[in-house]
């Protein structure tokens, strides 16, 4: 599987994402990250049911973000088309971040990063990787993917 299929992204800034100033607000950029990463691993095969936990579910992983950073470098106005390269990166058996590089035009927009650690959702304990987000990790260096920024 190609990597440039689930590492790299596209949408539109819509108006909703603006502010007063008609600039992409924000807080808009970290939803996108979040938005971004789910996406990537529904193309790469993962269910979101195999990956986030819900009341009913039998998984008991979570991967909350434990960090989180966002530079901008360009405003982003509505309308603008815009790309969003992932640069997944695992930094030991419980834990993980994604890089995000956002772009319009071909110029770079802004940058974002999360980081995810593994916790046990019911003891709230570190735990190690899910095999599935292990599988996406792997693929991705495998892959050669996006280097990280």
């Amino acid at each position: 599987m190609d990597p440039d299929t689930w590492l790299l992204l596209c949408r539109t800034v819509r108006f909703g994402d603006t502010d007063a100033a008609g600039v992409m607000h924000f807080a808009r950029l970290l939803s996108w990250c979040h938005e971004a990463y789910e996406e990537s691993l529904e193309r790469f095969g993962l269910a979101a049911a195999e990956i986030f936990p819900t009341p009913t579910a039998a998984l008991t992983v979570a991967l909350p973000i434990v960090h989180c950073s966002a530079d901008f470098r360009r405003p982003l106005v509505c309308g603008d088309p815009m790309t969003i390269e992932l640069a997944p990166r695992r930094l030991d058996p419980g834990g993980f971040e994604v890089s995000y590089r956002f772009s319009t035009s071909g110029q770079p927009a802004a940058t974002g990063l999360t980081r995810h650690l593994a916790i046990d959702s019911r003891s709230r304990q570190r735990c190690p990787l899910p095999a599935a987000i292990n599988r996406w990790l792997e693929a991705s260096n495998l892959g050669g993917g996006i280097q990280p920024l």
